[in-house]
């Protein structure tokens, strides 16, 4: 038994694909500039390093602008100086990394393999407690492509570091534009 809730949210739902489906190519056009985003991004993985770089120093000092504005609205002292505080070592962080990308692309790079090192470790873990339920091999396989990735990335730090955030975001980019290229010819398909 469908609710009228359930009924108008799957109503609204419908209205928000058929409005979608007139900008199908649009949608198709944003995937293209992602796939050739992410191609000009594997074909220059030191400068899409830098970039990606770039960008985590630029939402650092967002981020700690945010804190420090947020400072002002408390009413104790010991919590506004912990926070303007915390603002602060971000937008200084941020600026150093705006002032040497490359080795904040070296740290960036042993926190990512050291998170990903992590992440494979702590789904291993949960993949074996589960045994009994049946998703526990993917979640295992999964976690073990995960730790493998991140032991290889930090065997192979600090070299690796000019470009391995580089070649994560050119995939990326490739993976999200052939999301948005499908997305866009399914709603064409549709209409």
């Amino acid at each position: 038994m469908t609710s009228a809730s359930d009924t108008s949210a799957h109503a609204s739902l419908g209205s928000g694909i058929a409005s979608l489906h007139a900008k199908w190519g649009w949608i198709v056009a944003l995937g293209a500039v992602y796939l050739i985003a992410g191609f000009v991004a594997l074909g220059s993985m030191v400068m899409a390093t830098v970039a990606s770089v770039i960008v985590v120093g630029a939402m650092m000092i967002v981020a700690g602008v945010t804190e420090i504005v947020g400072a002002f609205q408390l009413k104790s002292w010991g919590k506004f100086l912990i926070w303007a505080l915390l603002g602060m070592l971000y937008v200084v962080a941020g600026f150093l990394t705006f002032a040497n990308p490359l080795f904040a692309a070296v740290l960036l790079t042993l926190f990512l393999g050291a998170s990903l090192i992590a992440s494979g470790a702590v789904r291993l873990f949960l993949a074996f407690s589960m045994k009994r339920e049946s998703p526990w091999v993917w979640v295992a396989l999964s976690g073990a492509v995960t730790l493998l990735l991140g032991l290889l990335i930090v065997a192979r730090w600090p070299v690796n570091s000019v470009y391995i955030l580089g070649l994560f975001l050119g995939i990326d980019l490739i993976m999200a534009g052939a999301g948005w290229i499908s997305l866009g010819f399914a709603l064409k398909r549709r209409g």
